[in-house]
């Protein structure tokens, strides 16, 4: 870990933007009114971008030059990491959207941790993606039982926020991705679909009034994002039966009309996610259709003053990114791009994933002009990623926009603020490469059930002997972050350390559990009954306990249960496991059916995974 400098500076020398800015620093920072450390003296800089430099006037003497307040805290970010120079950026806007609805809703004591950090790093805008996880007055089932943001939590936010140089803004959802809200009885009169809300249904804007005016008081930006992505089934529910058949692209029109007039009566300038613009003007709703034109009367009556936002996690060649970005320019708009930081189904961020997409786009916005760039951070399948493990992530993708290569300058950076180490944090993100004809996920292999073994089966399937790899590749893992257990403030090593070893005893008793069963060894299935099951199920204990600290330490309590549901039964089917070894052995069954159900390796199958339950059972979920 690399020991942060202490920065000595003088009040009276300050503006007041940076007074806010250093005091708030300070609170957890060794920025010092009076004592021993390195003199610090500030110089705004006029500019049209961002700059900022960090100046060695003389022994023990630095000036922080600075065009913006953003500038300024990256200077000391720099300053407190002893790097020198100066860095600049064409993007005006650099921001991260973290989600806050797939069952972990962040502490605001958590957020405040991650203001300063980002603040430190030259970010200067967040996004709070909340579909229902705000206390809408009103509405006792908006979030009931999530752990929703009082307007009090998110005030005090806003405060804290601003002194750091942050723009905070609501990312919510005026049209789908409402399920969860969706599926009380008493919202059936706002709902068109499982997800989407009834256009055209006074109910349905009287619930969005509500929605807009809760963020009108709880935050000073006056930007907001409303959504609107991947409703898929527009129209085609109790609006169909109501109204019949209408084009879903003029339905999505017709209601961001009627919701940017009530954004302007709060004098708000809406964002949305542009893909169903896209994917609406084509009969296979492909997003990334390059030819096919939207309708000229679309395109006349989409507002002008709402702001684009081009979202893009599976594209890696910087032509698509151009070509997606021109067609926002030709509809006549300048995009707000959303690249993503890797943690979505995912206990550790991945590197590897989250370059794929992002150095493509970052290509592509800086041939095309594009001054706003914004990381996603979202929690499919239930936000069960070490999120302050994410910041190193963070701080790379940060080093590249402001001109650096994400290396050198960014570990020094990282591991002085962070007080961890940037290269351990590097090594462990591997533990979610993909391996040849397999999209590698974790969290698969932590809840596969195993006796069934689907994913399993299906991932020996695609490249036989995957497990003697992965095995191979976490014990590497394991002895370079077990050192490292309890130290530092981003990361928990100890826990993901659980978490591998956990995966490695899994793999291993599946691995002997079919070799022993197709081979007929019963001695073997006799010790593997007795003694790698036990060791196995106590592993999937401690690794559920640290999994509850680490998620008690950055959210509220609500959403837990679903993961620890999820162990429980692990725990459970193991048991199952060797109840049936032990049922096959006294010879009160012939087989043990589930491993005599396995596919056929030579079988043309293609299965699709990545959410829970799809591994956990075969079995139907209704």
């Amino acid at each position: 870990m690399k020991k942060m400098i202490t920065l000595i500076y003088s009040p009276r020398e300050l503006t007041e933007e940076l007074q806010g800015l250093i005091t708030t620093l300070a609170e957890e920072f060794p920025l010092r009114e009076r004592g021993r450390g390195t003199r610090v003296t500030f110089r705004k800089v006029d500019s049209e971008g961002f700059v900022s430099r960090v100046i060695q006037e003389k022994p023990g003497t630095i000036c922080i030059e600075y065009s913006s307040i953003t500038a300024a805290a990256r200077g000391i970010g720099s300053a407190l990491a002893g790097l020198k120079g100066e860095e600049t950026t064409s993007f005006r806007t650099l921001g991260i959207m973290i989600d806050l609805s797939r069952n972990l809703v962040m502490k605001p004591s958590y957020f405040k941790y991650w203001f300063r950090r980002l603040a430190l790093a030259g970010y200067n805008s967040l996004w709070l993606y909340t579909e229902d996880v705000y206390q809408l007055p009103g509405e006792p089932l908006f979030g009931y039982q999530r752990g929703g943001y009082s307007l009090e939590d998110l005030q005090d936010l806003d405060r804290f926020a601003r002194k750091l140089g942050i723009e905070l803004s609501g990312c919510i959802q005026t049209l789908g991705h409402m399920e969860q809200f969706l599926k009380w009885k008493n919202a059936r009169t706002v709902k068109d679909t499982d997800t989407v809300m009834l256009v055209d249904e006074p109910a349905t804007y009287q619930l969005i009034e509500k929605m807009l005016t809760f963020w009108d008081k709880a935050l000073s930006s006056r930007r907001i994002h409303i959504g609107l992505d991947e409703t898929h089934d527009l129209g085609r529910g109790r609006f169909m039966d109501i109204h019949g058949y209408e084009p879903p692209l003029t339905i999505l029109n017709r209601h961001l009309g009627k919701v940017n007039e009530m954004c302007a009566a709060h004098g708000f300038t809406p964002m949305i996610w542009s893909d169903m613009y896209f994917r609406l003007s084509n009969p296979d709703q492909n997003y990334y259709d390059l030819t096919s034109p939207i309708p000229d009367e679309i395109r006349e009556s989409i507002p002008k003053n709402v702001r684009m936002v081009y979202w893009d996690y599976e594209n890696t060649d910087p032509a698509v990114y151009a070509g997606m970005i021109r067609r926002h320019y030709d509809l006549g708009f300048k995009p707000i791009m959303g690249s993503g930081i890797q943690t979505w189904m995912r206990f550790w961020f991945d590197h590897e994933q989250t370059c794929r997409m992002f150095l493509p786009a970052l290509e592509a916005c800086k041939q095309e002009k594009v001054d706003e760039f914004y990381f996603t951070m979202w929690s499919d399948d239930g936000a069960y990623c070490n999120y302050s493990s994410t910041l190193a992530d963070m701080y790379f993708c940060a080093d590249l926009i402001y001109g650096g290569d994400g290396k050198k300058r960014a570990a020094a950076r990282f591991d002085a603020i962070c007080q961890s180490d940037y290269a351990a944090h590097m090594a462990v993100s591997v533990m979610s490469n993909d391996l040849p004809k397999i999209d590698l996920w974790n969290g698969g292999l932590l809840w596969d059930d195993p006796l069934l073994g689907i994913l399993y089966d299906d991932y020996d399937r695609r490249c036989p002997g995957f497990a003697k790899e992965l095995i191979a590749r976490y014990k590497k893992i394991i002895r370079k972050a077990a050192p490292l257990a309890g130290t530092g403030k981003a990361g928990d090593f100890a826990h993901i350390c659980n978490l591998l070893r956990v995966l490695v005893l899994k793999l291993e008793l599946r691995q002997k559990l079919l070799a022993a069963y197709s081979t007929g060894n019963r001695a073997q299935l006799r010790r593997i009954a007795n003694q790698s099951i036990p060791p196995l199920i106590e592993a999937v204990r401690i690794f559920d306990e640290s999994f509850r600290v680490q998620w008690m330490a950055c959210g509220r309590p609500y959403g837990l249960e679903r993961v620890q549901g999820r162990n429980a039964l692990v725990i459970a089917r193991l048991n199952e496991v060797a109840r049936r070894i032990g049922e096959y052995l006294a010879g009160d069954i012939s087989a043990i059916e589930e491993l005599e159900s396995r596919m056929d390796a030579d079988g043309p199958v293609d299965l699709t995974f990545q959410r829970y339950r799809r591994v956990s059972s075969a079995a139907a979920w209704n």
